[in-house]
């Protein structure tokens, strides 16, 4: 066949596993109630029962599998802390993490819940090769502490299998894949203890047998997992659907060695991208500019905005601000060639009249002043508290990182008419008190707090709020779940004081005990 003058890429693939996506996206949103160094788990109901739907590394070393029921688990580590599953927000984590590898290769695609793979088959060279572009890859995660192993292949399906399988070095992929454990062919559960069952516990073991002979005792479905993984039937990628790339770049005929002049350019791309911007009725979430040296360095410089912003002035002072804090400083070394303008992330912005608006005005300042603390302080450093659906008081808000966080929260408050209904300061966790009632079941008649006893001359309640029995034993106060009666008190001087009597009388325990949960005034 005559040559056509096409030059045809080899297929590569870099598959990104994220063991620990769960734990790495709540220490990331800042949302642990516990420090780093403790265990914890997430939970979800699976089939009547609580179960462990993903861990962080501490729980794993203590033995704990996603899977595994609570009881289990709470047995093995009685100090396991436990969170509710969200897979949402894990695969919006999951699709920020992808829009970051969007600066090695377009041809990203999301493999939920925890799976990146990328087509680095036209773009590797880029890097420096396949390796560099490999390490560059963990380096860039590894800065944001998210734990993630990778798997390099000619397959989509061989390079998921390696970055979850694979425990060694191999001479080649053929090898490597061959050792890999049958688990790597996804078959469900009956399919896969069938394989072992026959003795056979490697993808080698299974790919040296007849394909008749799998097809007739395993299936077909078997037979073209093999194929794939191996790479004789096809296994294509499924990148992400892309908005149009908002990309913007400024090349120099000869080379340029003053920063200066540099973020004057990067200034004039904003502008440009803002020109876009308006047409498509949109603003910038996410901005990344390159810096290209003529040596083949490139610098990269992000800043994020809490809501969609095309004020170049604004975005401007963001990367000034940026680049004062970077451990790195920016330096031109022989000189800059090119200086690059991505925008990762947009989002609808209508136009509004700022300047008659008073409250758009504000929005747009607190949002502009969030942004800018961000960039100083870190982004996972500015929190912000969200509501969360439970009557806990203390587990009813979670802080999260302001700068991802868009929600209007509309906190419920009290009318002028009404008392409070909780109190202005909450002490967590509550302190104990002494209290005296006339009976064991009824309102407080005199409380003894910091050793002081105090007489009550007014009181509301009881508010009963039964304990999240279904997460287990995860009640601060110990002694196992029990009920809380909330009253709001009075003293004869005046102050308020909010109470509860932990666990009922005669059901879940012969002497309640009381505790101070929070102060009114």
């Amino acid at each position: 066949m005559p040559p056509t003058g096409t030059i045809t890429v080899p297929r590569r693939f870099l598959a990104l596993w994220f063991p620990f996506l769960p734990a790495n996206r709540l220490r990331i949103a800042g949302g642990l109630n516990a420090g780093p160094d403790a265990p914890f788990a997430f939970v979800e109901k699976q089939k009547g029962a609580v179960r462990l739907a993903a861990i962080n590394p501490l729980a794993g070393d203590e033995g704990l599998a996603a899977g595994m029921t609570l009881a289990d688990a709470r047995a093995m580590v009685p100090e396991l802390q436990i969170y509710n599953s969200d897979p949402a927000a894990d695969e919006d984590f999951l699709d920020r993490l992808a829009d970051g590898c969007t600066r090695y290769t377009p041809n990203v695609a999301v493999y939920p819940p925890d799976i990146i793979i990328m087509d680095i088959g036209g773009s590797a060279h880029l890097s420096g090769g396949e390796r560099k572009l490999s390490r560059s890859v963990k380096e860039y995660l590894g800065r944001r502490q998210i734990t993630v192993r990778i798997g390099l292949a000619s397959t989509t399906d061989a390079a998921r299998a390696l970055a979850e399988f694979s425990s060694g070095h191999h001479n080649s992929e053929m090898c490597a894949i061959e050792a890999l454990p049958v688990a790597a062919l996804r078959l469900d559960a009956e399919g896969d203890l069938g394989l072992r069952r026959a003795g056979l516990q490697t993808i080698g073991e299974v790919a040296s047998r007849p394909r008749s002979a799998i097809a007739a005792r395993f299936g077909t479905r078997a037979v073209f997992a093999l194929e794939k993984l191996i790479g004789a039937a096809e296994s294509p990628l499924n990148p992400r659907r892309h908005e149009i790339p908002w990309v913007f770049e400024r090349r120099f005929p000869e080379p340029i060695a003053s920063k200066v002049y540099a973020l004057k350019v990067l200034h004039g791309l904003l502008e440009e991208a803002k020109i876009r911007l308006i047409e498509e009725d949109r603003g910038g979430r996410h901005f990344e500019a390159s810096f290209h040296r003529v040596d083949g360095r490139v610098q990269y410089v992000q800043v994020e905005t809490g809501l969609p912003s095309r004020d170049t002035k604004a975005i401007t002072r963001l990367f000034d601000e940026r680049l004062d804090t970077l451990a790195d400083p920016l330096d031109p070394g022989f000189g800059f060639d090119s200086v690059g303008l991505r925008i990762l992330r947009t989002d609808p912005l209508k136009p509004h009249q700022s300047q008659l608006e008073k409250e758009a005005r504000e929005e747009d300042n607190s949002a502009e002043f969030l942004d800018r603390l961000a960039v100083r302080l870190g982004r996972n450093r500015l929190l912000t508290f969200r509501s969360r659906d439970t009557h806990i008081p203390e587990k009813s808000q979670v802080a999260s990182a302001a700068i991802h966080d868009t929600t209007q929260h509309n906190w419920t408050a009290a009318t002028q008419a009404e008392p409070p209904v909780r109190p202005l300061q909450l002490f967590d966790p509550p302190h104990p008190i002494t209290v005296i009632a006339e009976i064991p079941d009824g309102p407080p008649k005199r409380f003894r707090w910091h050793g002081k006893s105090r007489d009550v001359t007014r009181f509301e309640g009881p508010e009963r709020i039964a304990s999240e029995w279904w997460l287990g034993g995860d009640d601060p106060l110990g002694a196992g779940q029990w009920t809380r009666d909330y009253f709001r008190i009075e003293d004869t001087s005046g102050r308020r004081y909010w109470v509860f009597r932990y666990g009922l009388y005669g059901r879940e325990t012969s002497d309640p005990q009381w505790y101070l949960h929070g102060l009114f005034a």
